[in-house]
């Protein structure tokens, strides 16, 4: 059954055009580096390094210096739209992500026990993160009695579009759900960007198909097996909360991320200058 429903879902994703994000505004300024602005923020992304290999990095530069995407870029959040920061286009392997502990925060692609980190199928969806947020490892839930892991919170975007890697596209959050892994609460938030034809009608996450919010689910649940690692559970009955309580939890981790900044929340290795 659960089977299905990850079934259900690839068939019912709309097909994928690889061409570049309909981020806020953007421009191609080369095979390398694409310029846009966000929230009146301009930026530029830039490659270094070769992709598929430890060295590639894609860097974040504003005014000829180079800032971090998770520190320096804006959350959003007026209307309940976000400024989501792809890292994963769908149908893709690669595990990229912002490399929160190395300078300037670039995205990169995850290494595990020294190799590169590929999922063993790709992902369905466009996946990424909201910046300025942080789930505080320092916090236990009150409720999941799980700490957070230590990230930006997630963003699962249900369009129809390929988002490019480094895009930053603006989203309608519809809801969320908490994942707990290897014992940390990892939320992901479920949201769909405001130029795709659907967001008219998604409003809310019960506007969401259930076939599609079981794909995400299931997707998520047994994604990590093929390495020998356990299922991964849920809280709250393994159910999607509502628009209402999903900017409640941006928000706490807007507030976490806050505290990380100041100094007033314990930092680890992460990067935050």
């Amino acid at each position: 059954m659960k089977v299905t429903a990850v079934m259900l879902a690839t068939l019912l994703a709309p097909t994928a055009a690889w061409s570049s994000a309909a981020s806020l505004t953007g421009r191609r300024l080369g095979r390398f580096a694409m310029a846009s602005t966000v929230s009146g923020v301009d930026f530029e992304t830039e490659v270094s390094g070769e992709a598929g290999t430890e060295s590639y990095r894609l860097n974040f530069k504003s005014g000829g210096k180079q800032i971090s995407p998770w520190h320096d870029l804006p959350l959003g959040g007026e209307g309940g739209v976000y400024n989501m920061l792809t890292e994963i286009p769908k149908y893709s392997k690669a595990k990229m992500e912002v490399a929160t502990k190395e300078p300037s925060n670039p995205i990169a692609q995850d290494i595990k026990k020294g190799k590169l980190r590929d999922y063993h199928g790709p992902i369905f969806w466009n996946y990424g993160c909201l910046p300025q947020t942080w789930e505080d490892p320092n916090e236990e839930h009150p409720e999941l009695k799980v700490n957070g892991d230590d990230d930006p919170i997630d963003v699962v975007e249900i369009g129809s579009a390929a988002l490019s890697s480094g895009s930053v596209t603006p989203v309608k959050a519809l809801g969320v759900l908490a994942m707990i892994d290897d014992g940390e609460l990892d939320w992901k938030v479920v949201a769909i960007s405001t130029a795709d034809p659907l967001a008219a009608e998604y409003n809310d996450i019960g506007d969401v198909p259930a076939a599609v919010k079981d794909g995400i689910r299931e997707w998520f649940r047994w994604y990590k097996t093929p390495d020998d690692k356990p299922l991964n559970g849920f809280g709250f009955d393994e159910k999607f909360l509502d628009k209402a309580t999903t900017a409640k939890v941006i928000e706490e981790t807007h507030q976490a991320w806050k505290n990380l900044k100041s100094g007033s929340a314990e930092k680890g290795k992460l990067w935050t200058e």
